[in-house]
């Protein structure tokens, strides 16, 4: 990214704003100095924090032309944007969320923060369009998810990656019986729990999915899409039901939702993923062998079925049909909006990178390892990305 701004409080900065003129570089660094150092702030009049995180990212990733046409309107805006609300800022600054947390816990919730851009960044954005009162904690079971999902992928040793999730099962225990755990994600968890009801049945479902995950061999092939769709609600889904129980909200509309959203999005990373997977092992562990037999990928060699490309077109039929599955769980979770309360609604915005990541393997007719699907957010320009999720925000759609 960008070198900080400045050093100390988050308050060290502001004077380069009080210049009338920066160069394009220093302005952007000032936004993203700026965005790093406001998260939790829980005040409203924080709000103007999302924009400035989103543009930033909008004016680093996208084309020089464009940047050139907007540039000079948009650090107007967002200088006299940033100047007024920066005077209200300072004059409540002492209602920072986490200001009667410890310093280390607040070190806890920055790594938290810091992970799920990092490794999750579509999720990231969807998170600062959450009510600051449930950001915190959907931040630190986010994180929770992060540190799961890769458990595996940064081991240089498969057993190294289980012995990690076991460590995270066992870690779930300690937590609800309010044991300490030098780890920063565990201390954020254990934070938040201790705030809100969560159920650990949900927790443990999505690390014990992960677990038997990894213990399949590379050469195990689920049978039948339904397999898939389950281990997508049990690591998916899952972070909305309890995403949805740390914000209160109470409906089966909502929590059936969640459940489809879940579905889609699990399904469909899992498409996104596959190149990956067989740059590791060769192996297309996550396409079904029902799925994979309707298009003459399944090849039965001593006594045991794999997957071979002999067409890339048989590939992307497969693709196509698992992304039609998804396709319906995300109709199926938008014809309960009428009946999802509004509170709820911006949990769901996870549909909207389920939404894009569709499109995009639409465009590229369902090819997974097509290398427009690694550009940008999803597939798309980062600015189209932006827009389309502010759109739905601001509407109170998923």
């Amino acid at each position: 990214m960008c070198k900080e701004v400045g050093s100390g409080s988050v308050w060290s900065g502001l004077q380069v704003l009080n210049m009338k003129t920066k160069p394009c570089a220093e302005m952007f660094q000032i936004v993203m100095f700026l965005s790093e150092n406001m998260m939790f702030l829980e005040t409203p009049n924080y709000e103007w924090k999302m924009l400035s995180d989103q543009w930033a990212y909008v004016i680093q990733w996208n084309l020089p032309s464009l940047y050139n046409f907007l540039r000079t309107l948009l650090f107007t805006l967002l200088f006299n944007f940033f100047f007024n609300k920066l005077c209200i800022c300072r004059k409540n600054h002492n209602k920072d969320l986490m200001s009667g947390a410890s310093s280390s816990l607040r070190a806890a919730f920055s790594h938290c923060v810091q992970q799920v851009r990092n490794y999750d960044y579509h999720h990231y954005l969807c998170l600062l369009e959450l009510p600051p009162e449930l950001r915190k904690t959907a931040f630190a079971l986010r994180a929770f998810n992060v540190e799961t999902s890769k458990a595996m992928d940064i081991a240089s040793d498969p057993r190294i990656g289980l012995m990690r999730l076991v460590w995270w099962k066992e870690a779930i225990d300690k937590i609800y019986v309010r044991k300490q755990i030098e780890h920063p994600v565990a201390q954020a968890l254990a934070s938040v729990l201790s705030e809100n009801k969560i159920s650990k049945g949900w927790l443990k479902r999505s690390v014990e999915a992960r677990i038997n995950d990894a213990n399949r061999e590379i050469s195990d092939i689920p049978e039948k899409i339904e397999d898939l769709e389950k281990y997508a609600e049990d690591t998916v889904s899952t972070l909305l039901y309890t995403t949805l129980q740390a914000g209160g909200i109470k409906s089966t509309a909502a929590d059936h939702a969640a459940s489809h959203i879940g579905k889609a999005s699990g399904l469909l990373l899992l498409l996104k993923s596959l190149p990956y997977h067989a740059s590791r092992n060769r192996h297309f562990s996550y396409i079904p062998a029902e799925v994979a037999a309707n298009h003459g990928l399944l090849v039965k060699e001593g006594g045991r079925s794999e997957i071979h490309l002999d067409s890339r077109e048989g590939l992307c039929d497969a693709v196509f049909e698992m992304a039609s599955v998804a396709n319906v769980h995300l109709l199926k979770a938008r014809e309960l909006s009428g009946a999802v309360p509004i509170e709820a609604r911006p949990v769901l915005l996870e549909s909207v990178p389920a939404q894009v990541l569709l499109d995009s393997l639409n465009r590229v007719q369902f090819d997974v390892f097509d290398p427009r699907l690694a550009r940008g957010v999803l597939g798309v320009s980062p600015l189209w990305y932006h827009v389309k999720l502010k759109w739905y925000s601001w509407r109170g759609k998923y």
